[in-house]
């Protein structure tokens, strides 16, 4: 009830900030209250006049994600509005945004230039936006590459660096597949991963076995390594975080699995700060 009681406050509290000018209504007759009126909300988010005050009423009607979306621009919601809607409609995270942020905070990139370990950031369709120097020294220079050949999906599964193991290889391809689709189920732009998708059924015939097959992960840990002429294989345990102040942003970390591998790496990363 108290769930409801917010959406009820949120909701009337969003109406009130716009007025009709900023929406492109017509101002019209004088308002005794300011804000939009109801039927105008209803109106710019393809809604029944009913169904719309039911909802802001708390009563117990459903709305559906696309439903909640037309109203959340309706309002002129931004981001953390929008999820905060979601929170209180549906009792979860909204989809991902439909016009995800590739822009890395300074803060996050700060934080990824501070670390000993290598740290990149993805978007929700999996390509690199941001990284820091210990990947570029280890993996590779995103900078060189267009956008187009940054998705690490592609690049982990395609890349014959990473089929020198068979056994290994297909493990880390029925992962990467239970993940990349739990991430295309929540996405607002399902043809951009269309395109993926599609690529993939023609290059990888692991994919297209695993796609077909029931498992998805929700989360995403693996290991991974990294061989260097003077230095060695090193290896790694990655995990990614959700970005909190960019819905759809991951931060995937690359932490050495091993005493030894942990040595060999700092040494890579005193070298990388001192220019070498």
């Amino acid at each position: 009830m108290a769930q409801r009681e917010e959406l009820t406050r949120f909701l009337k509290a969003a109406r009130a900030r716009l007025a009709p000018a900023d929406v492109g209504l017509p101002a019209g007759e004088r308002r005794r209250t300011r804000g939009l009126r109801r039927e105008e909300v209803a109106t710019l988010a393809g809604m029944s006049v009913t169904w719309y005050t039911w909802f802001e009423q708390g009563r117990e009607v459903q709305l559906s994600s696309a439903m909640i979306e037309r109203l959340g621009r309706a309002l002129r919601l931004d981001p953390k509005e929008r999820e905060f809607l979601f929170a209180l409609a549906q009792h979860r995270p909204p989809p991902l945004s439909s016009s995800p942020d590739e822009t890395v905070r300074p803060s996050t990139q700060a934080l990824m230039d501070s670390l000993s370990i290598p740290a990149l950031v993805i978007v929700e369709d999996w390509t690199v936006v941001g990284w820091n120097a210990l990947v570029t020294h280890l993996f590779r220079d995103y900078s060189a590459m267009p956008r187009i050949e940054r998705n690490l999906f592609r690049i982990l599964m395609v890349n014959d660096r990473y089929r020198a193991d068979p056994e290994r290889y297909r493990e880390m391809a029925r992962r990467l597949t239970a993940r990349f689709k739990w991430d295309y189920s929540r996405t607002a732009k399902p043809e951009v991963f269309d395109v993926i998708i599609a690529d993939m059924k023609e290059q990888s015939d692991l994919f297209r076995e695993y796609w077909e097959e029931a498992e998805i992960r929700s989360y995403f840990e693996d290991v991974n390594s990294a061989t260097l002429p003077d230095v060695g294989e090193i290896g790694f345990h990655h995990t990614s975080y959700a970005i909190e102040e960019v819905p759809g942003q991951r931060l995937i970390l690359f932490a050495p699995a091993d005493p030894t591998s942990a040595e060999k790496l700092r040494r890579v990363a005193d070298e990388v700060r001192a220019g070498g």
